[in-house]
């Protein structure tokens, strides 16, 4: 946002330079991130008048210029084809000085001696313009310096308006936040309005058909003006607000969105079909040539502003050319409106598009702000372009936004800042910043002008208090009150946790997209009734391929996988830790939002060394990552069999931990690797819930000693039919084996000649150890026997002889 220091003088008085200005105003929360100084070094060039202009006799190319300088006339050679005798340019007279240094004198061209230069805007450095030369407003004082005549003596702040201030969009709004710094007077201008008697009601009918994308849309006509240049004062606030002056009535229109902050529109009243402005969503097919001479296709989703036949602008974002203000324009109509920031911001996004007003619309403006500005605007285009302006101006404001009331406690203010503010002081400063405030015994009602959106709460008066007293005020205190000691959350350490498993094994860390492709839920398998197919649709998605909510991790590992193997990367390893997104089954309130552990291995292994074999990741590869989360959390985890239709069937497992589920893990699926274009590679994925994780979790860490007596192992051979899952026999085994029984270790599966057929043979390793005294065999033999015995009352199973 550019800002002229010159320009805030108009409306409050500024006590301070401007580089103390802009120390003060980023002091107080409105951040200056540059000065610009405008004033060139311009000695010796004046405003002069072309009197006549002649062919020069010794050369077609150029024209010899009678000029006025105010003391007289001078002669003077030019190329330039753009001028025309009356206008007004600035001259350098022989001994003036460019501002790249060059000196400027008397000299001789093709025998015609020139008494000065005629000058471009870069020339003088106040312009990019070098196609010909600047002419100056009509009003320009005859023979003054360029320098005063212009008001180049001037410096522009440049502000970074943040999103929550849209107030600070316009000088006003800057010279507001100034007066209540200094204490002074904020002087906004006068509005009186000389309407004839004819109502603007009769000459234009206003409907609005989506009233929730434009609250608020008010229109004027003006009759019998005369479009021309704008005055000197207009053309030099547009140029240090770095606009280009076009003409009267559109200069005044974009003086006013800088004053004020809100964006109008002026049309040709004549080129509207039927003396009708319709709001309304643009219809499938139609297109609009825009101001910037570019044809665009509209859709539904884009709000335009059409006549009777077609339309004639795009809402907040950019006018069309068809009705544009030109040289013939005799009645004008202005637009003044509210647009929904969203819908503006959707479609300039669309369009490529990005403007002053749609900035401004974007940030949200208050439509109690529409009328002054089209007030203003009226006044000015009548006082610089004439004609009439019939009786007041269709407003259609269906639902009127009423100021918010927000309430606040002097004793609140004080102890939040530390400072001792006195109550008449805090009511000063919200009256400062335009606030009505009502003094109660103990607590302030403030009522917030529309203005200001962003203060809804206690806490936002507070700080509307400490901008003013001063950051830089606050004394420095320990705060008071009862004291915790600092910590992360406990879901955030289980969180580190896994992610240092996860770290520690190879694997990196990626953070994907929450919003998926809609075809993510086919490219997965997921049946019609899977509960993962109930994403959430977003209403205003960046573009098709990111419109619904993730439920799985797995679509944007795998498209990650994709990406990398696109680029000759054959090993990847990567996981994701981050939410999932259900609905509410009652359809209300904000979503779940589970927080998952995603996973997945692809290729060779990342230990690789010239002692070691390259080794391709497996799924008991993953299997063992998986067990070794569950280790560092202090939990036991059981698998079994699973059969979810993104994965391989038969190669697969579903983890549950406490006897909740809490994950799965597997091969993806070969259609699940080919809908992703990884056709040939063997991926192994898992995700886990991090919520089952966290509720399984111990709240105690139970101390274990190291061990004082041997261990005494045994081996066991057990027969055991196929379909019985191995994690069931360890169970049964560590049921059976009771306090005495350490570990259990499967180190050995066979499958063959030796064996019946529909069986396997699982050899265990087991660990017996107390810890009070050594074991002895006879004690080691019962707890093997009771072991041998509950295996083939429970499952059936035998030793192997």
């Amino acid at each position: 946002m550019r800002v002229s220091y010159n320009w805030l003088l108009d409306y409050v008085d500024i006590p301070w330079g401007a580089e103390e200005l802009a120390e003060r105003l980023t002091m107080s929360g409105t951040k200056v991130e540059s000065l610009e100084r405008l004033a060139p070094d311009l000695p010796g060039i004046v405003v002069g008048e072309v009197q006549a202009m002649d062919r020069h006799p010794n050369a077609d190319h150029l024209l010899v210029c009678q000029v006025n300088v105010g003391v007289g006339m001078r002669r003077i050679v030019t190329g330039a084809t753009n001028l025309a005798p009356g206008d007004r340019v600035p001259v350098a007279l022989p001994g003036s000085r460019l501002p790249g240094g060059r000196q400027i004198e008397a000299a001789e061209f093709r025998g015609v001696v020139s008494e000065g230069m005629l000058c471009s805007e870069a020339e003088l450095g106040v312009g990019d313009d070098a196609d010909g030369i600047w002419v100056l407003p009509p009003d320009a004082v005859l023979g003054r310096s360029v320098t005063d005549a212009l008001g180049l003596d001037d410096t522009v702040l440049h502000l970074e308006v943040y999103p929550n201030r849209p107030d600070c969009l316009s000088v006003i709004g800057i010279a507001r936040e100034i007066a209540a710094l200094t204490g002074g007077t904020l002087r906004l201008p006068e509005v009186r309005l000389e309407e004839t008697g004819e109502p603007a009601a009769r000459a234009v009918v206003v409907q609005n058909e989506d009233t929730g994308l434009c609250p608020r849309y008010t229109a004027r006509v003006l009759r019998g003006v005369e479009i021309g240049p704008s005055p000197a004062w207009l053309v030099q606030r547009l140029r240090v607000a770095g606009m280009r002056p076009i003409n009267n009535v559109v200069d005044v229109t974009n003086f006013v969105m800088w004053e004020s902050g809100q964006p109008l529109h002026a049309f040709d009243y004549d080129r509207l079909e039927g003396g009708r402005i319709v709001v309304r969503r643009a219809r499938p097919g139609e297109r609009l040539m825009t101001l910037d001479g570019e044809e665009r296709r509209l859709d539904p989703e884009m709000l335009v502003i059409a006549d009777a036949a077609r339309p004639v602008a795009l809402a907040g974002v950019m006018g069309g050319g068809d009705s544009e203000v030109r040289d013939a324009t005799k009645t004008v109509l202005l637009e003044s409106a509210a647009f929904d920031p969203i819908s503006v911001r959707r479609t300039a996004r669309r369009l490529g598009m990005r403007t002053e007003a749609s900035h401004r619309f974007e940030k949200g403006l208050d439509p109690n702000g529409v009328a002054w500005a089209s007030a203003r605007a009226a006044q000015l285009m009548r006082e610089l372009a004439g004609g009439e302006l019939l009786a007041g101006a269709v407003d259609v404001y269906p639902r009127p936004v009423a100021p918010r009331r927000v309430s606040c406690r002097p004793e609140r203010v004080r102890r939040l800042l530390g400072a001792d503010v006195e109550d008449r002081q805090i009511a000063a400063y919200w009256r400062a910043l335009g606030f009505e405030v009502e003094e109660g015994d103990d607590r302030f009602s403030v009522t917030v002008p529309t203005f200001r959106p962003d203060i809804r709460q206690e806490a936002d008066l507070v700080e509307e208090v400490a901008r003013l007293f001063g950051y830089d005020r606050l004394p420095e205190s320990v705060p008071g009150g009862l004291a915790g000691v600092g910590g992360r959350p406990r879901p955030l350490r289980l969180v580190d946790k896994v992610r240092d498993v996860l770290v520690a094994g190879g694997l990196y860390e990626c953070v994907t997209y929450s919003f998926i492709h809609p075809a993510t839920a086919d490219r997965l398998r997921w049946p019609k009734d899977d509960p993962r197919r109930q994403a959430i649709t977003l209403r205003n998605p960046l573009s098709e391929e990111q419109s619904v909510m993730r439920t799985s991790l797995w679509g944007g590992l795998l498209e990650t996988a994709a990406r990398n193997r696109a680029r000759q990367v054959r090993s990847v390893h990567l996981f994701e830790i981050g939410a999932v997104y259900h609905p509410r089954e009652d359809g209300d309130g904000l979503p779940h939002e589970p927080r998952k552990a995603g996973i997945l291995m692809m290729g060779p292994l990342p230990e690789r060394g010239w002692a070691r074999k390259a080794e391709r990741a497996t799924f008991y590869h993953l299997k063992g990552l998986v067990e070794r989360i569950l280790e560092s959390l202090g939990l036991a985890g059981e698998f079994a069999p699973a059969s979810d239709p993104s994965l391989h069937p038969g190669r697969q497992a579903v983890l549950s931990v406490a006897g909740r589920p809490a994950g799965i893990l597997g091969e993806a699926h070969p259609h699940v690797s080919a809908a992703y274009d990884l056709e040939g590679e063997r991926i192994y994925l898992a995700e886990l819930d991090m919520t089952a994780l966290a509720g399984a979790v111990p709240n105690e860490i139970r101390h274990r000693p190291l061990p004082r007596y041997p261990a005494v192992e045994r081996d066991l051979a057990l027969v055991v039919p196929r379909t019985l899952p191995a994690a069931a026999v360890t169970s049964a085994i560590r049921r059976a084996g009771g306090p005495l029984l350490e570990d259990v270790v499967l180190f050995d599966v066979y499958e063959g000649p030796q064996v019946e057929p529909d069986h396997r043979s699982l050899a265990y390793s087991l660990t017996l150890r107390a810890p009070d005294r050594t074991l002895t065999d006879a004690e080691a033999n019962r707890v093997v026997q009771a072991i041998e015995e509950a295996l083939g009352a429970a499952l059936g199973v035998r030793l192997r002889r």
